[in-house]
């Protein structure tokens, strides 16, 4: 099942960011402008997971999230903000919310820490191997094999794999993957995640019957069963 998520934001450009990101990620996502209609969202539907900016029109960010506490209502809040002075931060996750993000950010931050609030509503694990198929990866020997035949990977094709399989069966794009396995915050115009990902393809899916490493045109990559 898709995981809902409330964004409350009021700048469209940062909006469309966000929710277009989001969204490749198979997240369902709702989207407010104003910070009245925001808790009215929040009181009146059960969602994973907040983004919140807290300077909005109509009901500020903060006031937003106290009128939550106060309703009972324990939904993670991710707080959005261009104050990035200490106590503005404090103030925000004494007001209720469970984690602060300064803009400007790069989208993979932002997918991170909401995965990381996800995780705790959940409760915590611990994954010592991934899989997709009869591809395994472990992470604690950084041994790689499929149908049982050990695969030989460098160490950023390794990295490359680990993110894929961390977000197996959902569409990876370009930005994610400069942003996350390179560290890239802008792109380079360069043709390293297209190199990586044919190189590591020959690796995983040649030899074997059915393909894992799927490319999605003019969207970005998949690592799935599913063609």
């Amino acid at each position: 099942m898709s995981r809902r998520i409330l964004l409350v934001e009021d700048d469209a450009e940062t909006a469309d960011y966000i929710l277009k990101g989001l969204r490749e990620e198979g997240y369902t996502v709702e989207h407010m402008a104003d910070g009245r209609d925001g808790f009215y969202a929040a009181s009146g539907s059960e969602f994973d997971a907040i983004v919140m900016d807290r300077m909005i029109p109509g009901m500020d960010g903060l006031s937003v999230v106290k009128a939550l506490r106060a309703a009972s209502i324990p939904t993670p809040i991710l707080f959005l903000s261009a104050l990035s002075h200490l106590d503005e931060r404090v103030t925000g996750l004494r007001a209720g919310g469970d984690d602060y993000l300064t803009k400007p950010f790069g989208y993979s931050e932002l997918s991170a820490r909401l995965e990381n609030l996800l995780r705790r509503r959940t409760g915590p694990e611990v994954e010592t191997q991934l899989a997709c198929g009869d591809l395994v990866v472990d992470l604690l020997t950084r041994r790689v094999s499929r149908a049982g035949r050990p695969l030989d990977l460098l160490p950023r094709e390794f990295k490359l794999l680990e993110y894929l399989l961390r977000h197996k069966d959902r569409v990876v794009t370009r930005t994610m993957l400069l942003e996350q396995v390179w560290d890239y915050r802008f792109d380079p115009h360069t043709s390293v995640v297209d190199t990586h990902i044919s190189r590591l393809r020959k690796k995983i899916d040649d030899g074997f019957a059915q393909p894992l490493l799927h490319t999605l045109r003019g969207t970005g990559y998949r690592l799935s069963l599913e063609p």
